[in-house]
């Protein structure tokens, strides 16, 4: 087991029955992601996949939305950790009686993810005798279904929509049945173990394993995960967090197609205020290309093939209509919908689906092509088809940059964002190299020469003399951080760029913490990723101590077990957006594998 983290700055206490998001930590399967608070309770469990109606989602309806709850009857403290080199928590509860350990597993095969869900749950008696409560609840599926009891041959089976759920158990007590929930109480002594865990099926027969056939999946979904972590290679700075972040993008990685979902949930606000509530159960294109960065890093060959595999199958169906994100299963993202729940701490609104992939956003193009090049500088070869495709989308982004976009941010108004051409700039930077090593026909000079007319454009009309930076759209004394990424992907590394790291932090930081852009103070948190970009920018324009410094003061930033969310509040780092956010632990690597390669050379 792991060491347990610092005492962190927040209260376990629930505000109106909703816990602090920094309470959670996330369990997975390959599938879908279960979100576990300090107190026991599962307040977030889609099943079977990540982005299906959950049948447990309290942590956006705590009246409704469903929960498993596993805890002392009596007043308790917590300490927990995960398992090490794993995504299966172990959580010790104290009280004044005695002391438990619980551990939860979303469990898998001996081939990787089982044929059902099975979330198990195992206490262990440590010291003392210790009365324990559970409870299976599951809630109306985002206000579509009513749960309801079905007495079968094979004992009580709930169903919940399209989810059949039923409860395997040992010396976990009588269980008590109502019309939508079975509960129990049990007593642990030292040495006694127990389990309670949760199978569930969707529009298919329900499968009941033996409880022992379970209890023995918690230590075969150790040793997976464990033996997963011996491909993983990294022995820099920073590696517990490296390590940590690793495992948190496993868990977004969507085994049946590759895809990178952004977070775990949907709407987890990023303002108090409300009104910035989105789904991200979605692959962006853009985190696909910097999980494959940390990925081919440090030896990972599966899940790279994969997720560019499945990528270039969805983009092929697209033609050139280039999508910013897919759903998982690599079909057009949905569009939103708002539905009738309250949000998590009563801020809404509640949504499924996402419009932002219907935007015009330039940035993609160079996301993509720098998967493709990372792919094939790894030691792969494209097929024709591909090379083809990646041709013609060259093409487009020589035609297309000249446009207004949403930009990164997917902003409502349309703009000449800077790092839109940026991106176009990286996209024919990548096609050019892409087609001397002759993996993709074209007329690369064409791509070279708009390339270069790029970045004429940018430096004449994107830079502020002023300011001393590069600004966010040509004619704006305005900042936007994700100019950042243009000193990591190599367009400028000069006195140019170093000057904007300090008008950047000048008007956009907050201590170690930096806004996305001007005035988003007003309307949301500070954003995690950018403030990890900024450490890798630091190295790249020569100035390695105070990237360490910073790293130093952001790295203690994550909550209790090593996550976080897409923001962080400036007053009292409260957690904000949704979690855990993908694109936060990937900065988190790429600014270590930064700093790692700057010591290294």
């Amino acid at each position: 087991m792991s060491e347990d983290s610092p005492t962190q700055n927040f209260s376990d206490e629930r505000i109106d029955g909703y816990a602090a998001l920094r309470s959670y930590a996330a369990i997975g399967d390959g599938r879908t992601v279960a979100l576990v608070a300090r107190d026991g309770s599962v307040d977030w469990y889609p099943t079977p996949d990540l982005d299906s109606v959950p049948s447990f989602a309290a942590l956006l309806d705590n009246g409704n939305g469903g929960r498993i709850v596993l805890c002392p009857v009596e007043d308790f403290s917590v300490e927990r950790a995960y398992v090490d080199g794993t995504n299966v928590l172990a959580t010790t509860f104290t009280t004044t009686s005695g002391r438990v350990r619980v551990t939860d597993s979303l469990n898998t095969g001996v081939a990787g993810r089982l044929p059902w869900g099975e979330l198990a749950r195992r206490t262990e008696g440590l010291e003392g005798t210790v009365a324990m409560q559970w409870a299976v609840e599951p809630g109306n599926c985002f206000g579509t279904a009513s749960p309801w009891m079905e007495n079968s041959a094979h004992g009580p089976v709930l169903h919940a929509q399209h989810a059949t759920i039923g409860v395997r158990g040992f010396h976990h007590g009588t269980e008590e049945v109502s019309d939508r929930s079975i509960s129990g109480t049990f007593t642990t002594s030292p040495g006694s173990r127990h389990l309670v865990a949760v199978v569930s099926t969707h529009d298919e027969p329900l499968a009941l394993p033996d409880p022992e056939t379970v209890d023995a999946g918690v230590d075969r979904t150790i040793t997976n995960w464990q033996n997963w972590m011996k491909e993983f290679s990294y022995d820099g700075p920073w590696s517990d967090a490296v390590q940590r972040s690793a495992l948190a993008l496993k868990l977004l990685i969507h085994s049946p197609s590759g895809a990178v979902a952004a977070a775990a949930t949907t709407s987890l606000p990023e303002s108090l205020d409300g009104g910035k509530n989105w789904d991200y159960r979605y692959a962006w294109v853009r985190d696909t290309a910097y999980t494959l960065n940390a990925l081919i890093r440090f030896g990972l060959r599966e899940e790279v093939h994969a997720a560019v595999a499945g990528m270039l199958k969805s983009i092929r169906s697209q033609g050139a209509e280039l999508q910013v994100f897919t759903a998982l299963n690599g079909e057009k993202a949905q569009d939103a919908e708002e539905l009738d729940l309250p949000g998590w701490r009563g801020i809404g609104p509640v949504v499924r689906g996402n419009n932002a992939a219907r935007q015009l956003q330039m940035g993609v193009f160079g996301d993509l092509f720098n998967i493709v090049q990372l792919y094939v500088d790894a030691g792969h070869v494209l097929d024709t088809g591909t090379g083809r495709l990646l041709a013609d989308l060259a093409d487009l982004a020589c035609d297309t940059w000249q446009k207004r976009d949403a930009g990164m941010w997917e902003l409502s108004e349309e703009r000449h964002y800077t790092t839109s051409k940026l991106g176009c700039w990286h996209a024919l930077s990548c096609a050019s190299h892409l087609a001397d090593l002759g993996q993709i026909p074209g007329p690369a000079d064409r791509w070279r020469a708009e390339k270069e007319r790029i970045a004429h454009w940018v430096r004449e009309n994107c830079w502020s003399q002023e300011r001393g930076s590069y600004v966010w759209y040509p004619g704006s004394d305005k900042l936007d951080a994700s100019i950042l990424l243009h000193a990591i992907s190599g367009f400028d590394r000069s006195e140019r760029m170093s000057s904007t790291l300090d008008a950047l932090r000048g008007e956009l930081g907050r201590g170690p913490l930096l806004y996305r852009y001007s005035g988003a103070e007003k309307e949301e948190g500070t954003f995690v990723a950018c403030a990890f970009w900024l450490v890798s920018a630091l190295v790249h324009v020569g100035r390695r101590d105070e990237a360490v410094e910073l790293m130093d003061q952001l790295v203690p930033l994550a909550n209790d077990v090593g996550l976080y969310t897409e923001m962080i509040a400036e007053e009292d780092h409260a957690f904000l957006g949704n979690f855990p956010q993908g694109l936060s632990h990937l900065a988190l690597i790429t600014a270590a594998l930064t700093v790692h390669d700057a010591q290294e050379e």
